[in-house]
């Protein structure tokens, strides 16, 4: 195996001059897509290892979101076009004779996250659900089931997969704010706050700039009054979730398109703009690590569905992250670490082609040993992973 320790000799991006960070909230049509294709595979996952013993070859990573038409009103208006929903993707249908039911899984599972969690959503009148999910290709079904007699899993494609440690101010700043508006606790006390939240984290020298899109639901809604209230709550949570993560200057606005004159506000009925025309696509949202980050390294790879057995485009980009954290927390020396992993088609994914670790560290890099060790840890541990995406111990958006 082909391990490399190399600095990481570029200006620090925390250091830069501006810097840019996104995450596309819970109810966005991307992450609702990225969502309801991991939720597929976790639940493909299940049915095949409690059937056979072991998970089958599957790829469903590729729904797509088509908005609604809804007329939104204070006090609660209606979704007049559901919201259009087309999972699509490979996975065995059949295997020794016995039919898996993966359209009516696909269905269910679809309707289950949907229900627990876009909170102002109904899964029966909101939303039309249809599948074209289809068996894959012969080889790459053959590369797959090989890993039964070769006893490692073989990797389905010849990908790359990255990460980094750890998230600077900006970057907990942008995924805590989103994570903290759409937790359970925030929407039990503040119903009126659809899961639609774009969270934008823009610094320029010292100071931040957030800017947060978010979707309220207009049946928890009076008026243009009462709206201009919750929306200043939704900015005062913002602002404690920002204080405790860092002490640069923070700015924070909130649906800086609001006409409060017009009374034009960003109301739904439903709590996401997929009701009204906004539509999503897996792989078009968060990065393996939940955010959007274009000063850091990133892989286009659209993570969601994708098997967590073989699939080194999903696999690498999850373990990339893990390889960078433990660097960093267990070599002192190390301020930051880059990882960049590439695999080879039917090799073990357990053997990448090669694996560069880049680490920004004030003295020398005489730690090599030090971060192999780290690196096959992680590599000898992937083999638990669809586990840990299936108990939803580890997302992927």
């Amino acid at each position: 195996m082909n391990i490399k320790l190399t600095p990481l000799d570029t200006t620090p991006v925390y250091s830069q001059e501006i810097e840019i960070v996104e995450r596309k909230g819970l109810g966005h049509p991307d992450t609702i897509c990225d969502a309801l294709a991991e939720k597929l595979s976790a639940e493909l996952c299940k049915f095949y290892y409690e059937k056979f013993g072991f998970v089958l070859h599957h790829n469903v990573d590729k729904n797509l979101l088509v908005g609604g038409s809804a007329l939104p009103k204070f006090g609660g208006g209606e979704v007049i076009e559901p919201i259009e929903i087309f999972l699509s993707g490979r996975a065995i249908k059949e295997y020794k004779g016995v039919k898996i039911p993966v359209d009516e899984i696909a269905v269910e599972s679809a309707k289950e996250w949907l229900k627990n969690n876009i909170h102002a959503i109904d899964p029966e009148k909101h939303v039309k659900i249809h599948t074209y999910i289809r068996p894959g290709s012969v080889d790459l079904v053959d590369i797959y089931m090989r890993q039964l007699k070769e006893g490692v899993p073989l990797s389905n494609d010849t990908s790359f997969g990255v990460g980094y440690a750890p998230f600077d101010d900006v970057e907990r700043v942008v995924y805590n704010i989103e994570k903290r508006l759409n937790s359970k606790e925030t929407k039990k006390e503040n119903p009126e706050i659809g899961e639609d939240i774009k969270v934008m984290g823009v610094r320029v020298g010292e100071k931040i700039k957030i800017t947060i899109a978010c979707a309220f639901v207009d049946k928890f809604v009076k008026d243009v009054k009462d709206y201009v209230e919750k929306r200043e709550k939704v900015k005062e949570i913002a602002y404690s979730v920002a204080k405790g993560l860092t002490e640069r200057e923070v700015d924070i606005e909130i649906n800086t398109g609001d006409d409060l004159e017009g009374g034009n506000v960003y109301i739904t009925v439903t709590g996401t703009s997929a009701e009204a025309g906004d539509d999503g696509e897996v792989g078009r949202g968060n990065r393996v690590n939940g955010l959007i980050t274009p000063y850091r390294p990133m892989s286009l790879e659209a993570a969601a569905g994708k098997n967590p057995i073989t699939h080194v485009g999903k696999l690498y980009n999850i373990t990339s992250n893990e390889i960078a954290d433990r660097v960093v927390k267990s070599i002192p020396e190390v301020e930051e670490a880059y990882v960049y992993m590439v695999s080879q088609i039917g090799k073990p994914i357990n053997e990448p082609l090669a694996v560069d670790v880049k680490v920004r560290t004030k003295g020398a890099l005489n730690f090599q040993s030090k971060v192999e060790e780290i690196v096959k840890e992680c590599l000898s541990e992937m083999k638990d992973t669809w586990r840990k995406l299936v108990n939803g111990e580890i997302t992927v958006y």
